[in-house]
C-alpha cells in the first residue's frame, strides 16, 4: 500500500488538523461527560430537559429546544417520555391556550438532584488537566471560532 503524503497546502492541512483534533476532543469529552447521565438512567436529551426545567423553572418547548441546543422532532418524544415516566407534566399556559407549559415533577427534580452532582464532579475531573488561565483561553478561542 502506497503511504504517500498527500498536502493541500500548509494552511489547508493545518485547517483539516485543527478540525480533526477539535472534533476528536468533542466526541472525547462528550463520551466521559455522558456517562454519569447514563449510569442515573437518563439519556442525554432527557438529562438536558430536566436540567433545564430545574434551573430556568416551567418553559414552553421551543424555550426547551433553544436552551438545551436540540432539535424540534426530537424534543416532542423526549418530552411525552418524561411524561409517561412522571418526570415532567404538560399544562396550558394562563395567558395563551394555545401554549403548553412543561414542568419537572417532584419525582424529576429527585433524579436531577441526585444525578446533577455526581455530574458536576465528573465536568470537573474531565477538565482538571487544564488550568484556569488554559481555560480562559480556549473559552476565548472557542467563542471567536463560533463567532460569538
Amino acid at each position: 500500500m502506497d503511504n504517500k503524503k498527500i498536502t493541500y497546502g500548509e494552511l489547508s492541512d493545518l485547517n483539516l488538523k485543527t478540525l480533526i483534533a477539535l472534533s476528536r476532543t468533542t466526541n472525547n469529552v462528550h463520551r466521559q461527560e455522558y456517562k454519569t447521565i447514563k449510569e442515573g438512567g437518563l439519556t442525554v436529551s432527557q438529562f438536558s430537559v430536566l436540567e433545564v426545567l430545574y434551573h430556568k423553572g416551567d418553559l414552553k418547548i421551543q424555550d426547551i429546544i433553544e436552551k438545551t441546543l436540540s432539535t424540534g422532532g426530537n424534543m416532542t418524544v423526549v418530552i411525552e417520555n418524561l411524561v409517561k415516566d412522571g418526570l415532567v407534566i404538560r399544562y396550558k399556559d394562563e395567558e395563551d391556550k394555545r401554549v403548553n407549559l412543561i414542568s419537572i415533577t417532584e419525582k424529576g427534580k429527585a433524579i436531577i438532584e441526585d444525578i446533577f452532582p455526581k455530574h458536576i464532579e465528573n465536568i470537573n475531573d474531565i477538565f482538571s488537566t487544564l488550568t484556569g488561565e488554559e481555560k480562559q483561553s480556549l473559552i476565548g478561542l472557542l467563542k471567536k471560532l463560533s463567532g460569538v
